[in-house]
């Protein structure tokens, strides 16, 4: 059966829209970005975000539709983010898409924001085959998964506090970079020294696969902090914190998934979400796949953020197993572990 399905993601602080085809793939994609809008408070302000998705998603809508040369009478579907995310952004997407289905006749369908990000290597060209092991690196998660089919997810393991991308928001702040904090770190590490400091690898030195980053922050912070009284925090140092706090995160990120993929016997390991994109993770992550004879599979560079893409493509695959909402009945869940969903 061909489906035509329009995605919408509006979890957070991207206004991401998509159109998917079962048989031509991906159609059209449109995303804006409030990064510059929320740069100035230095993170996200829900109520700041929830009326920019407001003002952006139905222009973004009628972009893509046009983009494909679609009409909207020409959709078979529509797929938007359900949770987990910020309640008010949530509700934006959820009530445009269960107006639009409710208007056009069409079936409608929340999907789970996580379940996109894992899904989201599917896009590309040469796609993962299941079972694998998937390392989920979004703001705010970071999850070891077993995945053994659409639907079928057996956590491995997660952050015990903070996620790796909320550790380098808080340590970009420590260093008066500007947010979002994970890109602002990694230009400023390129220029340091990796042989002045080594930070620690949390949790690597006990069995497990869970990740905490609570203390790596807290020597980051001891660290600035003596530089600071010292008078020595200058450009260098600086670089040279955030180049051993990189490290850092990637190497921990890399031990846990050689221990996942040695734990479930697989050979496949998917990355996913907006930590995917640091350079510095995907060099660890090659060598340890390399290591064992495995292979990595990542989503494009758009798409390893929110994106609208991955909201369609996961759509597609539980709509055309029969799922739907009940029109009007819109979900909007800010919490929502990904083992609980089914199978299709």
């Amino acid at each position: 059966m061909t489906m035509r399905v329009l995605g919408i993601e509006t979890s957070c602080d991207e206004t991401g829209v998509a159109l998917f085809d079962t048989e031509q793939g991906l159609l059209s994609d449109a995303l804006h970005s409030q990064v510059a809008m929320h740069a100035e408070y230095g993170g996200v302000v829900p109520e700041l975000a929830s009326r920019d998705h407001t003002r952006r998603l139905l222009p973004l809508i009628q972009r893509v539709l046009d983009e494909a040369g679609i009409r909207r009478q020409g959709l078979d579907a529509i797929a938007y983010t359900a949770g987990p995310g910020l309640v008010g952004a949530l509700m934006v997407g959820a009530s445009t898409a269960h107006g639009m289905a409710r208007a056009l006749d069409l079936p409608v369908l929340g999907v789970h924001h996580m379940e996109g990000h894992l899904l989201a290597p599917m896009l590309e060209d040469n796609p993962p085959a299941f079972p694998f092991v998937a390392l989920l690196v979004s703001g705010g998660h970071t999850q070891l998964v077993e995945v053994s089919g659409i639907g079928q997810y057996r956590l491995l393991g997660e952050s015990v506090d903070d996620a790796a991308g909320e550790a380098f928001d808080k340590a970009a702040k420590m260093l008066d970079l500007d947010y979002p904090g994970g890109p602002a770190v990694a230009r400023l590490a390129a220029a340091g020294d990796p042989q002045r400091w080594r930070f620690p690898r949390p949790m690597t030195d006990r069995p497990g696969l869970d990740f905490s980053f609570s203390g790596l922050k807290t020597h980051t912070l001891t660290t600035i902090r003596q530089l600071d009284q010292q008078d020595a925090l200058d450009e260098q140092a600086r670089a040279d914190v955030a180049r051993a706090f990189e490290e850092a995160v990637a190497d921990t990120l890399a031990i846990k998934c050689r221990r996942a993929l040695d734990a479930t016997g697989l050979s496949r390991l998917v990355v996913a979400g907006g930590v995917s994109a640091n350079q510095r993770l995907r060099e660890r992550l090659e060598r340890e796949t390399a290591k064992r004879g495995a292979e990595v599979f990542y989503p494009r560079g758009r798409f390893c953020t929110d994106n609208g893409a991955m909201i369609a493509y996961a759509g597609a695959q539980r709509l055309l197993a029969g799922e739907r909402d009940v029109i009007g009945r819109m979900q909007a869940v800010p919490r929502w572990p990904l083992e609980q969903l089914r199978q299709p």
